[in-house]
């Protein structure tokens, strides 16, 4: 083990500690175009060097597939870290390219069986309702989920995507340990009431996407840079004027950087880690990569702080970004707030 490993987090009120920065792995399987399985293979070797220790995951990422490619990883380091994987994105009867958003009780414990069998663990530590069927009472939802941690399937319970009223609803029947949503210099309409809801009951944020899905690095500028089969290419924010706007806002990101001798992307984690100081409860960002260097870069980010002047530098960011951050905005919880 090296002497750099990031300090840590408890996620929720009993939950174990974890890194204080995870790791995105859907990439390695889904979305962002071909990966290299065995350089996505030592991503993960080298993130759990440096203490990365929360490995995210989802049944609806390859159809499994990603859960799957992680099982050996986490056979071998099994007491070592923290998975948490996901349900409620189901393949739409009629149309294979489609998603639906499933919370009905079968369908979780179908889930739960599947997911288990992928990873091949005995238990999941962290279990997240990926999306909200508004068409389910959450209590319904959570209440199975309590179940399951009750039979000993699941430890720890998560959201994703909620509103704050939704937390709060769940919360009140069985502990949340984490809420999983998207924030970033480009994405914060969280922090108007879930975040207050998540530190009044002592939830950790779990923010994905802190990168901006790759856009606040500068890797791409633009849909038209990324592989046919990149899903980006259907977010409005990459795409025609957008993507143009939205790409001259990285300028006093890039103005931060060089003070600090950073990359933008360093700058872009900071702001999100910092967020915890500034509004007092846990946060566990979970940056998506493929590359051991680009992990090793991630997690030195957790050592940078930003002044006063440079955060409010910052601040205006996120109300010039043009476009929304789904084509459909029903499958966020901004969309419901």
């Amino acid at each position: 083990m090296t002497d750099s490993r990031i300090a840590t987090a408890r996620l929720g009120a009993t939950g174990p500690e974890v890194g204080v920065q995870g790791l995105g792995c859907m990439g390695m399987s889904f979305a962002y175009g071909p990966s290299d399985a065995d350089e996505s293979r030592a991503t993960l070797e080298r993130a759990l060097e440096l203490g990365v220790t929360l490995y995210d995951t989802a049944d609806a990422y390859g159809a499994g597939e990603n859960e799957k490619f992680l099982s050996p990883f986490l056979r071998a380091h099994r007491d070592e870290l923290v998975i948490a994987t996901k349900f409620a994105l189901a393949i739409h009867p009629d149309d294979p390219t489609r998603r639906i958003i499933r919370n009905d009780a079968p369908y979780i414990r179908q889930c739960v069986e599947a997911s288990l069998k992928r990873l091949d663990v005995d238990v999941i530590d962290l279990y997240y309702m990926h999306r909200r069927d508004v068409n389910v009472p959450l209590e319904e939802t959570v209440g199975v989920m309590a179940e399951l941690v009750g039979e000993g399937k699941i430890k720890q319970l998560g959201l994703s995507e909620v509103t704050g009223e939704e937390l709060r609803t769940a919360h009140a029947v069985h502990p949340i340990a984490a809420v999983q949503s998207e924030w970033s210099l480009f994405s914060r309409d969280i922090e108007a009431k879930v975040v207050p809801v998540a530190r009044d009951l002592g939830v950790t944020l779990v923010p994905y996407s802190p990168l901006g899905r790759g856009f606040l690095t500068g890797s791409f500028a633009k849909a038209e840079d990324l592989t046919a089969d990149d899903f980006r290419r259907q977010q409005p924010r990459y795409t025609g004027e957008n993507a143009a706007a939205n790409a001259a806002l990285l300028d006093p990101i890039r103005t931060v950087a060089e003070a600090h001798g950073a990359t933008l992307g360093q700058i872009a984690l900071a702001w999100v880690q910092q967020r915890a100081s500034v509004h007092g409860l846990p946060i566990v960002p979970i940056p998506g990569t493929r590359k051991p260097s680009r992990v090793e870069e991630n997690t030195a980010a957790t050592r940078i702080v930003l002044t006063e002047e440079e955060l409010a530098l910052l601040e205006p960011i996120a109300e010039k970004v043009a476009g929304d951050r789904y084509a459909d905005m029903s499958f966020a919880s901004g969309g419901r707030e």
